[in-house]
Formats: structure tokens, sequence, C-alpha cells
């Protein structure tokens, strides 16, 4: 019973956290709110047994990806101003409400076989040692951080007053 209520618990929190990063209009809180919704989706992971998905989603997302977006909104100007109006906001919520319509129709008509145990070894230590000492993806590993640091630079060069 603690498990499930944990993960309701995160389930709530990372709702709250994605409706935070929609409608918060400061670009900066929305960003420290994605944050919140990438490791509360970590947490999710974790509840369902996918140890290996949640390092992943920490890593990356929380990591990154995150670090990446306070970066780029830190070089921008006039952040406190927020997002300015937009004539666009009726056709992008008809977009989301289709797209909402889709998914809950996509995940009610999926019959989602369910494992009668959960994994009892974990799955970090095996997958990794797969990914990166047998199928050689070491390489393309360490080119995607030499890229971002390349792309993080040349943001700071651009962005950078004269």
């Amino acid at each position: 019973m603690g498990m499930a209520a944990a993960f309701w618990l995160m389930a709530v929190v990372a709702i709250v956290a994605a409706l935070g990063v929609v409608s918060l209009k400061n670009v900066f809180r929305a960003a420290l709110s994605l944050i919140l919704c990438f490791i509360t989706v970590a947490g999710l992971y974790i509840t369902l047994s996918a140890d290996f998905l949640a390092a992943v989603q920490i890593l990356v997302y929380v990591g990154a990806i995150s670090v990446l977006i306070i970066l780029a909104i830190m070089m921008t100007r006039d952040v406190p101003h927020g997002s300015p109006g937009n004539r666009l906001k009726i056709p992008a919520f008809v977009v989301a409400v289709v797209l909402m319509g889709i998914m809950v129709f996509t995940v009610t008509r999926t019959s989602w076989p369910v494992a009668s145990e959960s994994p009892l070894v974990p799955t970090t230590a095996p997958l990794a040692a797969k990914l990166f000492s047998e199928s050689g993806f070491v390489l393309p590993v360490e080119i995607g951080a030499v890229l971002l640091l390349a792309a993080i630079i040349g943001a700071i060069v651009i962005a950078r007053e004269k």
C-alpha cells in the first residue's frame, strides 16, 4: 500500500507541476516547475521498479535539459516581464484538447498487460553494462556531451554583451 500511495502522491505533484509550467507567466518559475515535474516523473519510475529509467530521467532531463533551459532563460533579456500576449491562444487550446482526446482514446482502447510479479533484481547495472561495454555506445554518448558543451559555449558567445 505504501508504494501505491507514493505513486499517487507523486502523480498529483507531477500534474500540478506540469500545470504550473503552462500557466505561470514568469518563465524562470515555469522552468523551476518543469524541473519539479521531471523529478516527480523519475520518482514515478522508481515506484514502477524502472530504476534505469529513473536514473536516465535524472541525468538527462533534470541534469542536462533543465540546466540548458535555465541557462537560456538567464541569457535572455526581459525575463521578469514574462511571455508576451499571443493571438494564438485559442488555436493552441483547441490543438491541446484534440491531442488530449487522442491520448485518452488511445489509453482507454489499449490493453495494458500487467506483470504478476515485480522484478526482484535491479535492472540498472546489467543494462548499463550492456549499453556501454558490449554494444559500444560510449563514443556516441561522449560525442553528445561534447556537442552539448559546444552549444552552451556558442550560446554564451552569441548572447554576450559586446
